[in-house]
Order: C-alpha cells, then structure tokens, then sequence
C-alpha cells in the first residue's frame, strides 16, 4: 500500500488520536502527537512515533493555540495535520494557516468550513439549495429585543442554539415566553465561553424527535457520496451516548431522499473530505414518511464514525488521508454496500444519578473485552490514568456488529458486561439498563428517550447483592492473609500459630464481622465462621453440603445495621485468585469479579457494574455523621461563574444560587429548601472541588 504522506500531525488528544494513529501507521506513516502538561504520560503520547508538549493543561494554552500546533508540524518535519474532532478541527482560520505554511489540513477547504461554521448562514445556503430546514430565526439582527419578538412570532416550545456551537453547549430548550430572557441569557454565557461567540439563533422545537445524520464524503473532483444514516436519537444535555447504523425502522425511500439532500448540501459548499449532515426527523407520526429538516453539517469526522466502518468496511480514516493527499475517492456510489448493523455507546466519566455531572479521579481499574471485529474498543486512557476537569470526559467507545440488530445489541451487551471501570464515577451500569430497556430493543426511539425513561434508567441507589459482599469480604480476608504472610517471612518464627490467618484460635471457635456501608447508605455486618466451626448441620442442599465440606471456606451471614434477623447467608470458598481477579463459589455456583482492597474500602467488579462498599470498623451515631439538611454542595469540580444571592438573602425552595462550570458546561445550582443563605463566601472566578460546601440555607 503506498503511502500517501510520509508524516502527519495529529492536532488533538485521547482517543481520537490514537484512532487517527492506528491507521497512519498502519499505512506507513509516522505520526506526531502535541500534548499539554497534563496529557505528558497519555496512551496518544506513547504511541505516537514523536510528541511535541505545547502548553500548560487547559485547552486555550495548548490544544487551541494554532501556531504552536502548526510551528510543532514545521519543526518535526510533518507534511500535514489531522485536527481530529472538537478543538480546531472545524476553525476555518486554523485551515488557512495551514495552507499559508505549506502544511496539508486533513479537512474540508477554509470556504465550506466557514460556510457552514455559523448555523444561520449554513441554514440559508441550505434553503438555496433547496435542502429542509427547521423554521425559525437565523436572521442578522441577534439584539435581545430582535430575538424575544421573534420568539413570540415563532412561538413555543422553541430552540435556542449557539451559531458557532455543537454539542449540546449554548443550547436551551425554552417552554414559555417567561423563560425565555433567562434561558438566552445563560446560552449566550454557555457560547461565548465554549466557542468565543455568544450569537444564538432560534428554532422551532419539535418535541418528537429523531437525530438521524448522513455520512458523507467528497473529492477535489466533484464526487460526493453518502454511506448511510446513523441514528443519534439517544442523548443526554444534548450529547450523543448511543449511536446505531442503520437507523431503527428506516424505510429505503426515505434513506435515499436524506442521503440525496445530504449530498446536495456538500456539493453546495464544494466540500472535501469527511463530513456529517444532520438531520431532525418529526416522529410524532412515526418514521415512515416523516418530514426532515436539515440542522447542521459537521465538516469533519464525527464521534460516532464507528458504526459507518462497521457496516460498510471501510476506514474512514484512511479515505480522509488518501482524499487530502489528491487521491480520489476509493468508491462511487453504487459499489458503497451496506452489511449487518452496528451499535456504538460512549463511555463517560460521569454519574448519572446526579445528572450526569462530570467525574474526576485516577483509574484505579479499566479493562476492556478483547476486540474481534464483532466487538470493537476506540480508547483513549489506560488503567492509571487520572480524569481531569480540562477536558471531555470520554473515557472509551465500545461498538459492536450483527447480522441484524437484535445480534448486535446482544454482543454490545456481552462487551459492557466484560468491562470493568473502578477509582471514579462511570455511566457504564446506565448504558447496560439503556440497552436492555424494552422500548429501545423494540426501536421506541427518539430524542426524549432518557428523560422520558429515567426512572428506569437511573433508579435510586440499590443494595449490594449478597454476592458482592461476599467477595468484598473474601477479598479483606485475602489482603490480611497476604499481609500476615509478609510479616511471617520477614519474622524469625514464621512457622509460629500465631500468624495464622484461618480462624484458629486456641481453646475457642473463631468468627469474625466485617462491617460494609453501600450506595443505599446502610450498613451490613458480615459474619464469617469457617466451615469447620459452622453447623455441619444447617439446612443445606446437598450440593451444598459437599461445598462446605471443602477447606478453606466460611459460612457467611449479612445482617442489616438496626434491622432484626438474617439479610442472607451462604457458604462461600475462594477458588481461586490472580491478583485482583477472585473466583468463588457461593452455595455451589461460581462468581468471578475483580475486587480491590484498600484501607477505607472495598471495590467488587462484577458483570459491567461496579460497587465500592465503604469499610467500618467502628459504629458512629447518625446524629453526628449528619450533614445539615440545608448544605449546597458542589456536584463537580469546575469554576463559579455567577453568585445569584448574597449571604442573608431569603430564598424559595429550588430558587437560583450559583451557576458553576465544568468542561464548558454550565450548572445552576438551586436551594434544596426554602430558608437564608449562610456560610456564603464565595465570588465569580473560584474554582471549587467535587463536594466542596458553597453555602447554606439555613430556616
């Protein structure tokens, strides 16, 4: 295969390049990553064939600055750069530059980028070229007043969205014209902070939606080509988590029309390269025959590009390297196929139950099932590596391939069971009740999914089976005899009885209680007597019986802190152990799960869901472990960017306090009850940590 460039630059970070990397290298070409302070001992910095540090961690001092990036391309002798997804993969100026220093930009020419950079004039070249749009105001006149009177003739439900945005930010659904001056005020903020441009245009909402988006990819040479839909329906604050290719229930005639519009829109602009159309489906009356509108092209690779390489086998990367290089494109229209399905969910270092606030931490664990071409991993991070607030919180995408989609969810499914995160919050568990949801098998799909099923999708903390439990104490049990074992060595009797750890204990029977705390907020006791001092008596199954007859394991009973009688009990042995991965036998059946230990608790992973039980050794009154009921917390670490009350001030239950920002997210948080704000020191600019205490509303 020749090579189409000696040396490219990968102009971004984490998983996207070392996406990029895989297949560069794969056709020959060194690649050159550029890295901030705190991506110095990144898996993108390690596999690159040379790595350039071009400023400190946040993204304005490094990843944004486009003469350090293309003076990195000079010095390192790159012939091209690839600017990936998000930073300056879509900034016309950054295009130019390129070109300016003789430098290849693996992208679309400065033109279309700008072309369809601002979301109002992309709308309007659109409308010319008799592509569907969404009604609404793209208009030049972006006052408050202009916008607020054209809301009124628009009416609502409508859409106020950021013109240079994307992904979910500067973005506000508003429901009635009381809202409205707030909500535009709070995605100018959201807009200006994330792109430098607070210009907003208005929509219409249509309140049945489908995100269903074309692939698309041109040449220098006039051909353009679709590789089908992708169906982004499923998001959260406006951001895809789940992507499937092909659409659920998408009739051919209408996959058709979409990629004819989507073709049109990108030889409107004379586009080159990879680029994605996106499209609103109206699915109050179903899919078939549904009106689309056009909202927005993307004018470079998208996120969610796997699931197009599944079912087509093709490498989009590849054909971005080969198109940039003057090469035409590798297919014409009619020999592009369509094979099998593919579903892809995004991996994110968040917490669903608190409304999926960003998380921050070292991965303590992360391990991920063995790609096959049935069940794919795009990653970004390494067991060990620390989640930071600078960037997006993605920690992987896991993608899989079926025959049809009923097989494909069922190896998706088989994948997030096989994964194991630990040491921060995840959506992993979340993504696992998403794809098991009867109304997403059955395709019941659309943008409203999550909020309208979140009772389903994120319940109220439950308790730890007793199966993790068990491990969690099998896996105490362990570490002490690993630690007892090193002090015998290390002691002049290691023979000695008394650095035995299997229950003897001279002149008496031994039993022992292990006390965990889980996400319910109850505490167990966990009693453990080995076999041989248990009732060889008790009412067992057979089976069972043979069980307890093996050495070396305990009859384990949990009860509940302030609860009478028996939680559950079982026998249970260790089968086998190889470092943190554990296999027991509980009654007969055996368990596997990786269980980590450390001095405050225990983490059991098991099956795709991860529980960390917090170890007591001593019981503390409820009284004195209480926080005031009034408390405002921090749910991320971020930055306060407005203090809407003063220390004193009266305020109703869920009035507005404080609007923090994290990952150029903006979060208002609101009085958990009526009362006066106390203890309030805080000023525009702080940077505050997860679960720091902001204030208090005291009665």
């Amino acid at each position: 295969m020749p090579k189409v460039f000696d040396r490219i630059l990968i102009a971004n970070r984490g998983e996207i390049a070392c996406r990029i990397m895989r297949t560069a290298q794969a056709m020959g070409i060194d690649c050159v990553a550029v890295y901030s302070d705190a991506d110095a001992h990144a898996a993108f910095v390690d596999q690159a064939d040379a790595a350039v540090h071009i400023g400190p961690a946040p993204a304005g001092d490094s990843y944004l600055k486009a003469e350090a990036i293309v003076a990195a391309a000079r010095r390192t002798g790159a012939q091209a750069i690839h600017p990936g997804y998000g930073f300056l993969s879509e900034n016309a100026d950054f295009a130019e530059m390129c070109a300016a220093n003789g430098l290849t930009f693996i992208g679309p020419p400065a033109e279309a980028i700008r072309a369809m950079g601002l979301k109002g004039e992309a709308k309007r070249l659109m409308e010319e070229a008799g592509v569907p749009v969404v009604p609404g105001y793209h208009g030049a006149d972006h006052s408050d007043a202009s916008l607020a009177a054209e809301a009124e003739r628009i009416g609502f439900p409508l859409l106020i969205k950021a013109v240079a945005g994307g992904g979910g930010k500067g973005m506000r659904v508003v429901h009635d014209a009381g809202q409205f001056a707030d909500a535009l005020a709070a995605a100018r903020r959201e807009a200006q902070s994330a792109f430098g441009n607070d210009v907003v245009l208005l929509e219409k909402y249509i309140q049945v939606p489908r995100h269903i988006e074309i692939q698309v990819f041109a040449d220098r040479y006039g051909l353009a080509v679709s590789l089908f839909e992708r169906d982004c329906s499923l998001q959260r604050r406006h951001q895809k988590v789940v992507e499937e290719a092909p659409a659920p229930g998408m009739p051919q005639e209408m996959r058709e029309a979409m990629g004819a519009a989507a073709v049109a829109a990108a030889k409107a602009i004379g586009y080159e390269g990879a680029g994605t159309v996106e499209f609103i489906v109206d699915v109050a009356q179903g899919l078939d025959g549904a009106p689309f509108y056009f909202m927005e092209m993307n004018t470079r690779l998208q996120v969610e590009h796997p699931v197009t390489e599944m079912i087509t086998g093709e490498d989009l990367v590849e054909w971005q390297l080969r198109v940039a290089a003057g090469e035409p494109l590798p297919l014409v229209q009619d020999d592009i196929a369509m094979d099998g399905y593919a579903v892809e969910v995004r991996l994110y270092a968040e917490d669903p139950a608190r409304d999926f606030v960003p998380a921050t931490g070292r991965l303590d664990r992360l391990a991920f099932p063995d790609e096959d071409g049935i069940l794919r991993v795009d990653a970004g991070v390494r067991q060990g590596d620390r989640v930071t607030l600078h960037y997006d919180p993605m920690l992987a995408k896991i993608i899989a391939w079926g025959e049809d989609r009923r097989t494909a969810l069922a190896h998706l499914r088989h994948g997030l069971r096989n994964t194991e995160v630990a040491g921060l919050a995840t959506n992993l568990s979340f993504l696992q009740r998403v794809i098991d949801h009867p109304a997403f098998v059955a395709g019941a799909i659309d943008t409203g999914f999550i909020a309208r099923h979140a009772a389903d999708l994120t319940p109220p903390a439950a308790a730890p089976a007793p199966e993790l439990l068990y491990l969690a104490a099998l896996g105490v049990v362990a570490r002490r005899r690993a630690q007892v074992a090193d002090l015998a060595a290390a002691s002049g009797e290691p023979g000695s009885p008394w650095h035995r750890v299997d229950g003897w204990r001279l002149n008496r029977p031994y039993a022992e209680t292990l006390t965990f705390e889980g996400a319910d907020g109850l505490r167990r006791h966990l009693t453990l007597v080995p076999v041989a001092a248990a009732d060889a008596g008790a009412n067992r199954a057979p089976e069972a019986a043979s069980e307890r007859a093996r050495p070396g394991g305990y009859r384990m009973t949990v009860a509940v802190d302030g609860a009478e009688g028996v939680e559950a009990e079982a026998h249970v042995r260790l089968r086998g152990q190889a470092g943190e991965r554990f296999e027991a036998v509980v009654d007969g059946l055996s368990v596997h799960a990786t269980v980590q230990v450390h001095d405050d608790r225990v983490v059991v992973i098991h099956a795709g869901h991860t529980a960390v039980l917090a170890r007591h050794t001593l019981r503390v009154d409820a009284d004195t472990d209480a926080e005031a009921p009034g408390t405002v917390r921090a749910p991320m670490p971020g930055k306060v960017l407005a203090v809407l009350v003063a220390d004193g001030d009266p305020v109703a239950k869920d009035a507005p306090l404080v609007v923090l920002e994290a990952m150029k997210m903006e979060q208002t948080l609101t009085a958990p009850r009526a009362g006066t704000v106390t203890a309030l020191t805080l000023r525009p600019g702080d940077q505050v940590g997860d679960g720091d205490v902001l204030l208090t509303v005291g009665e």
